[in-house]
């Protein structure tokens, strides 16, 4: 990798504002979050937000409960020629870019989303883990239905409304690699494949979770761990992930 910053002044004014919607602020305020929840122990996970053409980024190797604005990495998105050989508008002076950078780029040009989020998540860890148990051809992806929570993701790329209660939830699931950003082309791979999914499953490593705002994205990312940690206990109870319950129709009283 190559990332290259393309500013003299570095271009601090990009990361400077009141508003709390600002995606430099923005960032920082949800890793923090997320380390409430476990999602970012260490200096592991991250999050990106793309607004218009420009694309913030969290950087490698900072606690996440601890960033700052100051922090962040900015790109041009319509200026990169090659997601891997990156040059930035603004880079934090002795901080590292994320090797998640070329994955969340992949949500935005593949799926276009405005935020990405990547966790370290146990729940997501474990659930893969119990897909490996099953063998060569039932660890490819996680599948789950009849359950309340599955309506908080949407149908698919270009389609309207969210996924009912009966439907199910499909998450793909790559295998690790020793460098974060060589899973890019797994990732992409599984975008193709599974084209509806708003999720990809990293074994034994995390998830990335994606959406068409941060709101959407954060949404997904909170119903999938929550599903992951019902998914496990589940497992632990002996009962099945997918059921056979059939779609009730309520019965009413005629009107006297």
């Amino acid at each position: 990798m190559a990332d290259q910053d393309m500013s003299n002044n570095n271009n601090d004014n990009l990361v400077v504002s009141e508003n709390p919607e600002h995606p430099a602020n923005l960032i920082p305020s949800l890793c923090a979050k997320f380390w409430t929840l476990g999602w970012v122990t260490g200096t592991g996970g991250g999050c990106s937000i793309k607004e218009d053409d420009l694309v913030y980024i969290a950087p490698s190797g900072v606690q996440k409960e601890l960033m700052k604005p100051s922090d962040i990495y900015v790109l041009k998105l319509s200026s990169q020629t090659d997601l891997r050989n990156r040059s930035y508008l603004r880079s934090p002076p002795c901080l590292k870019p994320s090797q998640c950078t070329p994955l969340f780029l992949a949500a935005f040009t593949k799926r276009g989303a405005s935020c990405c989020i990547h966790t370290h998540s146990h729940w997501a860890v474990l659930v893969t883990l119990i897909l490996e148990t099953r063998g060569p051809g039932f660890d490819k992806a996680f599948e789950i239905n009849n359950i309340e929570q599955i309506k908080g993701f949407g149908r698919g790329l270009d389609k309207k409304g969210n996924l009912g209660y009966h439907d199910m939830l499909r998450i793909p699931v790559i295998e690790n690699t020793a460098h974060e950003e060589d899973l890019t082309e797994f990732l992409e791979e599984a975008m193709e494949k599974y084209p509806d999914a708003y999720a990809v499953l990293v074994r034994r490593h995390g998830v990335y979770v994606w959406g068409e705002t941060v709101h959407k994205a954060k949404t997904q990312c909170e119903s999938l761990d929550y599903l992951f940690q019902l998914a496990v206990e589940m497992k632990q109870l002996g009962i099945p992930w997918l059921s056979d319950i059939e779609p009730t129709v309520p019965v009413r009283k005629s009107q006297q």
